[in-house]
């Protein structure tokens, strides 16, 4: 849920920048986890910026003056699901590709206005309902297209938080991060004898020699 997060202080001895207020913990494991993660960096001065996230379920509930950013590439992933990478049907090649400009350099105002397009070209299909004989109901008859549309469609006011921000030099994606954990891992493990207090050392020095991000 909580992949990456940009973090303000002020220095050691010197003047700390007030954290932003947390809001009560009370819902589930993951989120009490992460109010606790907050509470430790607030008590020591350190004041959380901005976040991104790979799942939005609950983290804007507790953190809603914090701008979060929702991991583009994560959207795309969901679309997937949802449609395939193969999409058979001309709306649904169609919505994916759109969702493929996540991956560029797509802003929100292009996006949102393409999604529309879509939408007003493929309603009617979006829109048909199958009528079940027997009991005189229906349901949505393209039920992964209507999901993959509406989870673009809930998503889009965070899928491009870092435009509004431009002063907290947001990214939209925790590639960098995912990558230097990967490659600290890897240093890590070429030392598998080492004592835990070695290893918070180790850790320490690895973000200090690469800028403290």
């Amino acid at each position: 849920l909580f992949r990456s997060a940009r973090f303000r202080h002020d220095g050691i001895g010197g003047q700390h920048q007030r954290a932003s207020p947390l809001r009560p913990c009370s819902q589930t494991r993951n989120q009490r986890s992460l109010c606790r993660r907050a509470e430790r960096f607030a008590g020591k001065g350190v004041a959380i910026q901005s976040m991104v996230c790979d799942g939005r379920k609950g983290l804007l509930q507790l953190f809603p003056e914090i701008p979060a950013q929702l991991y583009q590439f994560h959207q795309v992933k969901t679309v997937s699901r949802y449609l395939t990478r193969n999409p058979k049907t001309a709306a649904c090649k169609a919505l994916w590709q759109l969702a493929l400009t996540l991956k560029g350099n797509s802003g929100k105002v292009a996006f949102q206005s393409a999604l529309q397009a879509w939408f007003e070209q493929h309603e009617g299909f979006l829109n048909e309902r199958t009528v079940n004989e027997e009991t005189g109901s229906s349901h949505y008859t393209h039920k992964t297209l209507r999901s993959a549309y509406l989870s673009l469609k809930r998503n889009l006011d965070y899928l491009f938080i870092f435009e509004a921000h431009p002063e907290l030099n947001m990214r939209n994606t925790t590639n960098l991060l995912d990558g230097r954990f990967a490659d600290l891992k890897r240093k890590l493990g070429c030392h598998h004898g080492m004592k835990r207090e070695n290893k918070v050392r180790f850790i320490k020095d690895y973000f200090s020699d690469n800028g403290g991000d």
